[in-house]
């Protein structure tokens, strides 16, 4: 089981907090850091100083890291267009060496857009313009060099794009696509993602988002592996009392997270760890929300990735 260091900024966090984690992570041994991409605050975080962007970001740690994978879990597609968003993830994934996972899905959270003045469309047009995102970032990386992409679309057209630059691997970094739709989001997963990602569900409910995927691309006749994965906001203490002191940093209580999420002592984490395993799932996305607590990211490598 590969894990994975897993962020929100957007409740408060510079860039050099993020760097201190991304830097932690590498350190430590996990296998990846990756961030949300969001541009507003949720619940009672103060959000201060503000959001950062998640792309500017990752093409810093970039440079700064220079083993483990980076991503984004996931970017909205309402937030970009998808040329210039090939353009950003192919430069940095070449900043990187060839380091980036790109996660991506509609966006839905409304109040970032009215904040921000990002339109915000109804849920079926998010979808039919995600599906045309990600037939247009496949086709621009794929496209060969010296030769041109053109692409017409209800909601987005190209023409006679360059297809430049071009990402590290050839037809691009692998494409995450995650939640647990009972119709769309398989097919776009089995089509499109090289990782089909559940976030926050109990174990039960990521095994049916797993089934479902798995028929769809067995209906779409597809070959190619696809790796199953799981997120999970992660609270982990010795002992009880460290534990309440971790997830009252947060502002969650101790009960509700080993119910939700990945809580408990680094035994209880190995061992819920172990039920997404059998479901099939190859990666676990730790979502570390105290992002100044080190000493927790620490003891997650320590006493759990050390034994699964």
């Amino acid at each position: 089981m590969r894990l994975r260091i897993f962020t929100e900024p957007q409740q408060g966090a510079t860039y050099e907090t993020q760097l201190a984690v991304a830097k932690a992570a590498e350190d430590l041994g996990f296998d990846a850091f990756f961030r949300s991409d969001h541009f507003l605050k949720m619940g009672d975080m103060t959000g201060e100083p503000g959001p950062t962007d998640s792309w500017i970001t990752l093409g810093a740690l970039a440079r700064e890291t220079s083993r483990i994978r980076l991503g984004t879990l996931v970017t909205a597609g309402t937030f970009r267009y998808p040329g210039p968003l090939a353009i950003s993830v192919a430069q940095v994934d070449q900043m990187s060496g060839g380091r980036v996972d790109l996660g991506l899905g509609t966006g839905w959270y409304e109040e970032e857009h009215t904040a921000y003045g990002i339109p915000f469309p109804s849920l079926g047009e998010r979808f039919e313009r995600l599906e045309e995102q990600l037939q247009i970032l496949t086709g621009l990386w794929g496209t060969p060099p010296g030769e041109t992409f053109s692409f017409s679309g209800e909601h987005y057209t190209l023409s006679g794009s360059p297809a430049l630059p071009k990402p590290v691997r050839p037809g691009g970094p692998p494409i995450i696509i995650g939640g647990a739709g009972t119709k769309r989001t398989p097919r776009l997963a089995a089509r499109y993602a090289d990782e089909y990602n559940v976030p926050f569900h109990q174990v039960e409910d990521t095994g049916g988002a797993f089934d479902r995927v798995r028929a769809a691309c067995a209906e779409a006749g597809r070959t190619r592996p696809l790796v199953y994965s799981a997120a999970q906001v992660v609270c982990c203490g010795r002992d009880e009392a460290e534990l309440k002191r971790r997830a009252d940093a947060i502002g969650r209580q101790v009960p509700e997270l080993r119910e939700n999420g990945l809580a408990g002592t680094p035994q209880e984490l190995v061992d819920k760890i172990g039920r997404f395993g059998e479901l099939g799932a190859e990666c676990l996305y730790l979502q570390v929300l105290d992002m100044s607590d080190l000493e927790h990211v620490e003891l997650l490598a320590s006493e759990v990735m050390s034994k699964v």
